[in-house]
């Protein structure tokens, strides 16, 4: 028989950086199956292929080397990242939610283990560095609801980042008291030092980028003078007795004002970070962890518990004294609990500092400690994803009113049209003329995307000259419409990036009808465009000339009117029931109706509009047998994690198919705060899978129990 064992770990450089290659491809894929967060995926990666899981790999010296580079990477982009704007703003209150958000996790945790874990004085402080600090993990839900600019927001971002620093300078005192002699003159040596590495960086460091920054405009150069300065100062500060992730957190901060978090030279850094050095940083802390531990006893249990719940509390209890002293509400404490709960990278990268860290011939923090440090990130992570979540909700629902005027500007219209299909093309530009405002005379974009493959020459022939088909249909109606054929590999990314090119508001597009391209209702590439764009999305399956339909049928679902899309949708439907001259239907629940109504009186009032209450979103097979021939049937719906969404909206393909085969169809994607294509960091994942693991186990097993009882019922019946 083959002997598989005799090929493993493997020792190959080029096959093990192949490997993790592999897994950070993959572990994305995985991990949103099964909702874990990114970071606690690329470690639970490297602890199963490490000597202690199933021994496939060997931690050579490339994960010395890209693991320093990926802990320094962590704490660069963490400065470049903060908003120093924000933090001047509110000094005072973020200094105070600063100082309680340290010292209250601090103190809890470094009690606890002096006195209960029984680890000696400084390694219970550098524990109590550790869960002081916090990563804003749930910000990216934060700007889903757009409360970015809410105090709360701007409290949390500011007090994490000092935070944060208050840690990492502590940190490295109590490193240096562990590795030095401890005498007067060590620590007025070391406090020199530390003011002259302070003083020296911030003196020359921006002086040396202004200068090269506007000598050199080459994009690679730009991008390797800022990593030479970020080791630069990781170097000078280890050299002086600091730890090198406070140089390299401390270049963050000096350069953050030279790097815009929009700019290509941003851009590149996050991506090469995020893409290799971080992800390798990760999976070679993962394969330190000794698993066996967990079954040894019940001090790596009591050591778990006591880092969750403590680091937990300490966080929970700054976040509530403090909205007690401001006078909030306790819907913002928790929303502030919620985005300061979280540890993350910084965690990591503070454990290793502690592993690093020798004395008596053994390291201050064992694998007990890197144990408990690992599971108590990914509980935290969930709690803290939970707590914004339900908070962020709360606060937008009951904060609507005040942003009812900012809802309404709808005047930035700028329609793109997607069209590969000649059969399509025409009814598709017909649509997005009936929404437009002709007051406005803004153009229109007609896009045709060709895949980069050796049909290229003739599909672009094809793609011209359906758009100069279509321009002439446009200027018959003295309509300006732009047209552009895209060459791009990816239809979605061309789509993406025509889209922020013309600087569009929304995208009108078919919905896919060829099985022999796609079985999936989507088709190859629309989920993909819904999810990576904040904007509206108009999906259209037009099964008759527009100018035939009779009335349009809308469902609407419940707290759509929050969103902040709510009044463009409603105004485009309004327009083309205005040009139609036909009858206009909503379906939805009573608050959502009420302001349709209002809306439509003020803005449209020719328009003929009927309301229908629709108690529940189940409810949508049954307006089947309402719909005619010459209907058509719109379907209101919104991206997940949203505030209108529903996990009933999971369905909408298959009833789309069973119920409403034959109907006139629109589906609309409305715009949502916040834009997926903003942030890059590492703690919120790329990619995102639509439905998870335990989601499609869930309905396997209802199957098989729906189908072993009907078996049953037979049997029954037989006998």
């Amino acid at each position: 028989m083959l002997n598989l064992s005799q090929y493993f770990p493997i020792t190959d450089p080029t096959l093990i950086f192949f490997v993790v290659l592999i897994i950070i491809l993959f572990a994305p894929i995985v991990m949103g199956r099964l909702r874990i967060p990114h970071i606690i995926g690329m470690v639970l990666a490297g602890v199963l292929l490490g000597k202690y899981g199933l021994n496939i790999l060997e931690r050579d010296a490339s994960f010395e080397l890209f693991g320093r580079v990926g802990l320094y990477y962590i704490m660069f982009l963490a400065g470049l990242e903060m908003d120093m704007e924000g933090l001047k703003k509110n000094i005072q209150r973020v200094s105070v939610f600063a100082v309680l958000t340290f010292l209250l996790p601090f103190l809890m945790t470094f009690l606890v283990s002096l006195i209960v874990l029984d680890y000696g004085p400084r390694a219970s402080q550098l524990l109590g560095c550790l869960m002081a600090s916090n990563t804003l993990i749930a910000y990216p839900i934060v700007a889903r609801y757009g409360l970015q600019r809410h105090i709360t927001s701007t409290l949390s971002v500011g007090s994490s980042m000092l935070s944060l620093s208050l840690s990492l300078i502590t940190m490295a005192i109590i490193v240096n008291s562990a590795t030095g002699d401890g005498t007067f003159w060590f620590w007025l040596f070391f406090i020199v030092k530390l003011a002259l590495f302070c003083i020296g960086v911030t003196f020359f460091v921006p002086r040396l980028t202004r200068w090269f920054l506007r000598s050199y405009s080459d994009a690679v150069m730009q991008f390797v003078f800022v990593l030479a300065v970020m080791f630069c100062c990781a170097a000078l500060s280890d050299w002086i007795g600091l730890e090198g992730i406070f140089g390299a957190f401390f270049a963050g901060l000096i350069l953050n004002r030279y790097i815009p978090a929009l700019s290509p030279l941003m851009n590149r850094l996050e991506f090469t970070g995020n893409a290799l050095f971080i992800p390798y940083f990760l999976i070679g802390v993962g394969m330190l962890i000794n698993i066996d531990i967990l079954f040894e006893g019940r001090h790596i249990l009591w050591v778990i518990l006591c880092f969750v719940f403590f680091g937990t509390v300490g966080k929970a209890a700054a976040a509530y004294f403090a909205a007690f002293i401001f006078r909030f509400k306790k819907t913002w404490g928790h929303m502030m609990f919620g985005l300061t709960s979280a540890h993350a990278a910084g965690a990591i990268a503070m454990v290793m500092v502690g592993r690093g860290v020798i004395i008596n011939g053994q390291p201050l923090f064992g694998d007990d400690v890197l144990n408990g440090v690992v599971i108590m990130i990914l509980a935290t992570c969930i709690i803290s994803t939970i707590v914004t979540e339900q908070a962020a909700l709360t606060i937008r629902l009951k904060e609507r009113g005040k942003n009812a005027e900012e809802l309404q500007r709808t005047d930035d219209e700028k329609i793109l049209i997607p069209v590969k299909y000649p059969e399509y093309a025409d009814n598709l530009l017909s649509m997005a003329m009936m929404m437009r405002n002709t007051r406005l005379k803004r153009e229109m974009v007609a896009l045709n995307v060709v895949y980069d493959d050796a049909n290229m020459s003739s599909n672009q022939a094809e793609g011209h000259q359906l758009l100069d088909h279509l321009q002439q249909v446009a200027a018959a109606s003295d309509i300006i419409l732009r047209t552009q054929v895209r060459i791009a590999a990816n239809i979605a990314n061309g789509i993406k990036h025509a889209f922020k090119e013309f600087q569009a508001s929304e995208i009108i597009m078919g919905l896919h009808f060829h099985n022999e391209i796609s079985t999936k209702f989507w088709g190859q590439f629309t989920q993909s465009l819904y999810n990576g764009l904040s904007r509206q999305i108009i999906i259209a399956r037009i099964m008759q000339p527009l100018n035939t339909i009779r009335r349009i049928q809308v469902a609407v679902p419940s707290r759509a009117e929050y969103e902040s899309g709510f009044y463009r949708w409603l105004e485009r439907l309004a327009r083309m029931a205005e040009n139609l001259d036909c009858r206009i239907q909503f379906h939805g629940r009573e608050e959502s109706l009420t302001l349709i109504r209002e809306y439509i009186q003020n803005t449209h009032p020719s328009v003929r509009i009927e309301l229908t209450t629709m108690g529940h979103w189940n409810e949508l097979p049954k307006l089947a047998s309402s719909i005619r021939d010459d209907h058509m049937f719109v379907v209101v719906t919104a991206r997940k994690g949203t505030i209108s969404y529903k996990n009933a909206l999971e369905r909408l393909p298959d009833e789309i198919n069973k119920y409403f085969s034959g109907t006139t169809l629109m589906i609309v994607f409305p715009d949502q705060y916040g834009s997926p294509d903003e942030s890059m960091t590492f703690a919120q994942s790329q990619h995102t899978e639509e439905r998870s693991a335990y989601d499609l186990l869930f309905e396997k097993l209802k199957k098989f129990k729906k189908e072993r009882t009907k078996g049953n019922f037979k049997n029954s019946r037989t006998h």
